[in-house]
């Protein structure tokens, strides 16, 4: 089947919230501004500690224009004016994006725009060389942006974590640029090694939670527990001020919300496609039999119907429920019917206990799913393909290809997996962590006069919702056209940076007394773009 269809509904509904105004001249007249102070702080050696945000992660990759258009390089300029120094990166090796190790590629360039949604950069441009090599090229540093993607809160306390002898069962490649020549350091341990005066302390737990949340709550990557993200966070903070320095603390957003999560729809099958809508009658057919028996067993609600007239919901497999799969198998061969039913598919009536017992596996946990279900990004191309192993098992069962096929395809006979979805129960697991990180988060920020804090969650919330408006512009959550996320869906864009910067600046001026919003000296964030053209090399 094709899922073309389903980009073509998510850039119609993007482009509902689509900034209008974005090339409007804009004239401002001039105000006189106050000269800039510092207020109680100290910015002459700033660093930067976190996880991809920090580092500049945008469009799923990391490339030289992202660091530039860091959040932190952004502050960094404004700390300059009032005796900030040098702010160094460990800039990529150009604007492709991707990593390898030793001449293998081991993540692959950035994301752009195709027309209709994200594509890989090569699809536009051809094949690219990553020229960033863990093994040949990693640069020298000392490093004032210690962003490392990927890190989850006690991964920044771990000794060789940039280690690449540890590399991959144990080091992160993105923290093997940043040691150098002490590569059993930890994030925490190269900071305190350049004496910091100021400090960022950027997404704290935001990957303790991501990882479980992208892998669709599949239990690969577990979400972190409240005692070692508390016990990590602490440690971070304490010694970060311990010599003295400032710093800002963010708490965790509810990622939830970020458009990785809450684009794709939960039911994107709809009539009008020419390779769905033609089935939907023998689909019905199919599964009447199959809702009859959900009927009987007492769980009418698990009914798979599709539409003939609007968009339908994906069939997904729902671990919370009850596996009824030999339940169904019981009844489905207890039938008089079921026999002539099978025939009906080309098969002996022979066959009518191997058909039972594959439906019982198949649909044994399956339901269509609702508004309150969440799809991952990466879902929109998968459903309505067919799912080659479902296809291997069921003609190595004996079904002839064409029927192993039909009941093979993706989030239609073939109920998506986990990791496609995220459950209300899976999305409620986040919550709950992400809610105990931020108690721990607020406390320690309260406790400690040397330490502001930015409500990154209230700040994703709003975008979300409402949107923000900031300097003539709308940033919204809308994959694409929203202005603030990045096309892989979780990173900002280099405007959704600078809005972040400017939130620093904002909550330190009423930390410590100095005055960058009042001055003037904040990002203007129209100066930065919602995206990055194929040809930046």
């Amino acid at each position: 089947m094709n899922t073309k269809y389903i980009w073509l509904l998510i850039i119609l509904l993007g482009f509902t919230a689509c900034n209008t105004i974005e090339d409007v001249s804009r004239t401002d007249a001039p105000v006189a501004l106050p000269d800039l102070t510092t207020g109680t702080a100290d910015f002459s050696n700033y660093v930067a500690l976190g996880a991809s945000f920090t580092a500049g992660y945008t469009d799923n990759a990391l490339f030289i224009a992202s660091q530039e258009n860091s959040f932190p390089n952004i502050i960094a300029k404004e700390f300059s004016k009032a005796g900030g120094g040098a702010f160094t990166q460990p800039l990529m090796s150009d604007n492709y994006g991707g990593l390898a190790a030793g001449g293998t590629r081991i993540a692959n360039p950035r994301l752009v725009f195709g027309g209709s949604g994200p594509v890989p950069l090569e699809s536009v441009i051809g094949p690219v060389t990553v020229g960033t090599d863990i093994v040949l090229n990693n640069p020298s540093g000392p490093f004032n942006n210690l962003g490392v993607p990927g890190a989850k809160s006690f991964h920044l306390l771990a000794n060789g974590y940039g280690n690449i002898a540890n590399f991959p069962a144990a080091a992160n490649p993105y923290a093997v640029r940043l040691t150098g020549s002490t590569p059993n350091a930890s994030i925490l341990e190269l900071a305190m090694a350049q004496n910091p005066t100021f400090f960022t302390l950027s997404e704290i737990g935001g990957n303790d939670v991501l990882g479980y949340a992208t892998s669709g709550g599949d239990g690969s990557n577990p979400i972190t527990d409240s005692p070692t993200f508390d016990f990590a966070f602490n440690t971070l903070v304490t010694t970060l001020t311990s010599g003295g320095a400032k710093g800002v603390v963010t708490n965790v957003p509810y990622i939830t919300d970020l458009p990785h999560f809450t684009t794709v729809p939960y039911n994107p099958l709809s009539p009008a496609n020419p390779s769905f809508g033609p089935l939907i009658p023998t689909l019905n057919g199919v599964f009447g039999q199959l809702n009859q028996v959900f009927a009987y067993l007492g769980v009418p609600e698990r009914s798979i119907v599709f539409s003939t007239t609007e968009a339908s919901a994906v069939v997904i497999k729902d671990e919370t429920l009850t596996d009824l799969s030999a339940q169904i198998a019981g009844v489905l061969n207890a039938s008089p019917t079921f026999p002539a039913f099978v025939q009906s598919f080309g098969l002996p009536a022979q066959a009518a206990p191997l058909v039972a017992n594959l439906l019982g596996s198949m649909y044994g946990q399956a339901r269509q799913a609702t508004a309150d279900d969440l799809f991952v990004l990466p879902s929109s191309s998968v459903i309505g393909t067919v799912n080659t192993t479902t296809y291997a098992y069921l003609t190595g069962q004996g079904l002839p290809a064409n029927l192993a096929g039909q009941f093979s395809v993706e989030g239609v006979t073939n109920p998506l997996a986990d990791k496609w979805v995220l459950l209300p129960s899976e999305q409620d697991e986040i919550k709950m962590a992400t809610d105990a990180y931020n108690a721990t988060i607020e406390n320690v920020a309260s406790a400690n006069p040397n330490v502001a804090l930015v409500d990154l969650n209230g700040i994703l919330q709003d975008a979300s919702t409402s949107g923000i408006i900031a300097d003539n512009f709308t940033l919204t959550t809308n994959l694409v056209l929203g202005g603030a996320f990045s096309l892989d869906g979780i990173h900002l864009t280099a405007r959704g940076y600078a809005y972040m910067a400017d939130k620093f600046l904002e909550a330190i001026d009423t930390t410590f007394g100095s005055n960058f919003v009042a001055s003037g000296n904040v990002a203007n964030i129209g100066d930065y773009p919602t995206n990055y053209s194929p040809a930046l090399q």
